[in-house]
């Protein structure tokens, strides 16, 4: 007798249209099928009259019985095997396989192990897949550059986080034109997907900041209708770009700058050696003027290998500490005869500060370069106030600081800076009074090099100005010490 497991429902549900009979009911049926030749071969005895009815009848039920008998042990094993079959299809992915039945020959234990061992089989393709398919789907999300799958007539399937973030939108589902509208691309998709290998475009997406992109579209193994087609590659060559343009801005902006004082000293010079060779008092003009000149072209070289050195090591963070406050006095004593020169006075306030993290030259070299600026660019007759106080805890200083820190301002009484110029005061010979400044003695790198200098240590440069009322450059500095000991005693004041 067959070992068949109770699978029984908890509640009866009539049978759909067109579902199989009851199992009792495809039994009579095929014992009555398999019974119809022999039916036959009676009625002909009966005609022959080789048989009576009385006989056939009872030798065609005895074979419509004994039929049945064998069909039913049949058609159980057979439902049996069928459940058995389901159980493997429906069970769990962590679940262990159902156990099997036994009886009869038609489940002999070669057919079960062969089924179970198919199922096991199944089990361990289907979780390899599945595992396939998550390490690609990690490996697309953490690929830094963007990555879009395409399927026929252009319908995007897929976008890895990198392509939202450079599109703005998530286009699974819709056509790639809807968020690429550039010919050029949609052209080289259009090719591939007709047949062509590979595709490679440069064109660019306009927006606040226009963004200049390099993309691959490759054409990908034959798949079904509803699967990619083809993949585009995007590379954002705007920082390339841009540094291109700022290397070549950069050798420029050196060459005019030296030009102009070389340019002075040769005119001087012929005219010494010319015109003015008798000339006493001319010639104590003009060296005077060439003085200038080279103090100035030392001053440009100066802060040129200066800035250089500075971005050498930007990638790498200071680790000895030094006293911002000390600072602040000593940089502040130096330039008191500089302001005094524009009738100007440096108001310093500096509250009891922690150490920070930094090299002393590099901070005295920031505080220097803004106190100078300030002084320079300041109405004459005016305070430059400087300040530096600790970061309150959970203020916004410390949120954009990302740790606990010192805050110092600069701020002085001057004609102000207006808003479109603020953005780039910190790139390398950018002026907003190209003339004056060059009047000033300024080479157009300071800001940048303090920008760089704020940068290797790790803190945040902010430059706040209106027109006609002043300027204020703040630098915020992490601390040295842990976030308790840095804190100020009392941080009711928001940073």
């Amino acid at each position: 007798m067959i070992d068949e497991p109770s699978d029984r429902p908890a509640k009866a549900t009539p049978p759909e249209a067109g579902a199989p009979p009851p199992f009792y009911g495809r039994l009579l049926l095929a014992a009555a099928v398999l019974c119809v030749p022999v039916a036959l071969i009676l009625g002909a005895f009966v005609l022959g009259g080789q048989l009576t009815m009385t006989a056939a009848v009872v030798g065609g039920a005895a074979i419509l019985a004994l039929m049945a008998v064998m069909l039913n042990q049949h058609l159980r094993r057979v439902r049996t095997l069928t459940r058995y079959l389901g159980r493997l299809r429906d069970a769990g992915d962590d679940s262990p396989l159902p156990p099997a039945p036994s009886g009869g020959d038609l489940l002999s234990p070669g057919l079960v192990d062969a089924i179970a061992e198919t199922a096991r089989e199944q089990r361990a393709r289907r979780n390899d897949l599945q595992d396939t398919m998550a390490m690609n789907a990690a490996v697309l999300a953490g690929l830094p550059d963007p990555l879009i799958l395409v399927a026929e007539n252009r319908r995007v399937l897929r976008l890895n986080p990198a392509a939202e973030a450079l599109l703005g939108q998530d286009l699974a589902g819709r056509d790639l034109a809807l968020g690429l509208r550039n010919p050029d691309l949609l052209a080289a998709v259009d090719a591939v997907l007709q047949g062509g290998e590979q595709e490679a475009v440069e064109f660019s997406i306009p927006g606040k900041v226009e963004r200049s992109i390099a993309a691959r579209v490759l054409r990908l193994p034959a798949a079904a209708p509803q699967q990619a087609r083809l993949m585009i590659a995007l590379y954002d060559l705007t920082g390339v770009k841009q540094t291109e343009r700022m290397r070549a801005d950069f050798v420029a902006n050196v060459s005019h700058e030296l030009r102009t004082p070389l340019s002075s000293l040769i005119g001087f010079i012929e005219t010494l050696r010319g015109p003015a060779l008798e000339d006493q008092e001319a010639q104590i003009r003009f060296l005077k003027i060439m003085e200038e000149q080279a103090h100035r072209m030392s001053r440009l070289v100066d802060d040129l290998l200066s800035l250089s050195r500075i971005e050498l090591q930007e990638h790498t963070p200071p680790d000895s500490e030094c006293d911002v406050a000390e600072i602040l006095r000593s940089v502040s004593s130096t330039l008191e005869l500089e302001a005094a020169r524009y009738g100007m006075r440096i108001d310093l306030a500096c509250e009891p500060l922690p150490p920070v993290v930094g090299v002393h030259d590099e901070l005295t070299q920031v505080i220097q370069n803004l106190l100078d600026n300030a002084l320079k660019y300041g109405y004459e007759n005016t305070v430059v106030r400087v300040t530096a106080r600790r970061l309150s805890k959970g203020g916004a200083g410390e949120r954009r600081l990302g740790r606990a820190g010192v805050k110092i301002s600069v701020f002085n009484e001057g004609e102000g800076i207006e808003r479109e110029h603020i953005p780039r005061l910190t790139e390398r010979f950018y002026r907003i009074d190209t003339g004056r400044s060059r009047r000033l003695g300024g080479t157009g790198l300071g800001l940048a090099i303090v920008k760089h200098i704020v940068n290797r240590h790790r803190g945040v440069l902010e430059i706040e100005s209106r027109s006609n009322e002043g300027a204020t450059f703040s630098v915020y500095l992490p601390s040295a010490l842990p976030a308790e000991e840095s804190l100020a005693p009392s941080q009711s004041q928001a940073s």
